[in-house]
């Protein structure tokens, strides 16, 4: 439920209340961010523009989350900044042609590579996540990220 006044780090954190989305706000955290990678690779460049995205929503993660978390408790599912900023990771240094059909099928791979090693959080990317305070609530996300970023990259280079 969305809060009656404003409270700037639950509006931050939660990128604008996309995270009070019903079910599942870290997939719709995930697919939000997706236009925002695509335009900043192709309007910015294919490697700063989603380090860029890293970095912003991290920032804004690890200084939002003392006030979410206070108005939500620990780790809130609303707080999907870290979702933004794991789903860019997934994207630094792969490339982005002019085919719209290859760039749909890594972003449709990309962002389902991304939920499935996030969601199950698997080669210790759970005790990760165990970490205190936003840090925590981010590395996971991080970490997932990077695991994407690698099964995307073999994807790309070795069956496509």
């Amino acid at each position: 439920m969305i809060p009656n006044k404003i409270n700037w780090s639950v509006l931050a954190g939660s990128a604008f209340y996309i995270g009070f989305l019903p079910k599942f706000p870290g997939t719709w955290g995930s697919l939000a961010a997706l236009p925002l990678i695509y335009l900043a690779s192709v309007h910015i460049h294919p490697l700063f523009g989603p380090l860029l995205l890293v970095v912003l929503f991290s920032a804004i993660t690890l200084l939002a989350t003392p006030g979410i978390e206070q108005e939500l408790g620990p780790d809130p599912a609303e707080c999907i900044t870290d979702e933004f900023a794991g789903q860019a990771i997934v994207f630094l240094f792969i490339p982005i042609y002019t085919s719209w059909e290859y760039n749909l099928l890594v972003f449709v791979s990309g962002f389902l590579l991304f939920r499935i090693i996030d969601i199950f959080k698997p080669l210790g990317i759970g005790a990760i996540q165990n970490t205190e305070g936003g840090w925590g609530i981010l590395l996971d996300d991080i970490v997932a990220g990077m695991y994407a970023q690698m099964c995307l990259l073999f994807v790309i280079f070795i069956v496509l």
